[in-house]
């Protein structure tokens, strides 16, 4: 994607000139009714740009994750033998020559 979703620019409705004809539209009515045009195009020109930058969080957000995911986690095995080691190591330190009485 390019970046660009409109063909005009705030600037382009702005600058632009309407040819008058007899029974032409009135130029106050027509200034006042593309003011109106370019703050909408401004608004939207801001929430796309909002859209883009989380858009791209989200990106690196899942990129994290997926890499975090990959790596490998200790398997359940390995974890509840580290528990009863240390388990068992807190018992001796806590009650130390009695638990052999």
């Amino acid at each position: 994607m390019d970046g660009k979703l409109t063909q005009l620019t705030t600037k382009d409705i702005l600058e632009k000139d309407f040819k008058t004809a007899l029974r032409g539209y009135s130029p106050d009515e027509v200034d006042q009714f593309l003011d109106i045009i370019i703050k909408d195009y401004e608004i939207m020109n801001k929430e796309i740009e909002r859209l883009r930058q989380d858009n791209q969080r989200l990106k690196q957000e899942l990129t994290q994750y997926k890499s975090e995911k990959r790596r490998p986690m200790a398997t359940q095995g390995q974890t509840n033998y580290d528990i009863l080691k240390r388990l068992s190591n807190l018992e001796k330190h806590v009650f130390g020559s009695r638990l052999h009485e």
